[in-house]
């Protein structure tokens, strides 16, 4: 079964009660991995819940923050905080000598880093292959 989001007519911020309902959807759906993007659940309790119903299900995870791993995520694949520093630092330098925000270039960021949380996966159960640990930037154990 593949899983789909529906569009909602109504404009509203969602909540911990919209929340709530989704993961026994996610469950039912008998999905095989989750994603787990930036923004939403924002509130701390509602994600919280996602990395207990990630162990709970024996549901791998992935997540685009890496301190979300620190919390019970199992993997992330991130733009470098490094990276993503420096080039802050150098727009922000740019900005001060007057340059305006609208004559900066768009950048992307150009070293990514691989987080695993054995942790997380021994919970759910999941074996990381040796090599995909080698290439991980970080392993949290």
């Amino acid at each position: 079964m593949q899983w789909r989001c529906k569009s909602r007519s109504r404009s509203s911020k969602r909540t911990s009660k919209d929340f709530a309902a989704v993961l026994p959807a996610i469950r039912k759906a008998r999905l095989g991995a989750l994603f787990v993007g930036e923004g939403w659940p924002s509130v701390a309790a509602d994600r919280c819940q996602v990395f207990d119903f990630t162990i709970d299900a024996r549901l791998p995870a992935m997540f685009v923050m890496p301190w979300d791993l620190e919390f019970g995520g199992l993997i992330a694949y991130v733009a470098s905080d490094d990276g993503r520093v420096r080039c802050a630092a150098a727009l922000i330098d740019h900005i001060l000598k007057g340059t305006q925000p609208a004559d900066l270039p768009v950048e992307q960021p150009t070293h990514y880093e691989l987080i695993i949380n054995l942790k997380a996966a021994k919970a759910i159960g999941l074996t990381v292959p040796q090599a995909i640990l080698l290439r991980a930037d970080r392993v949290i154990e």
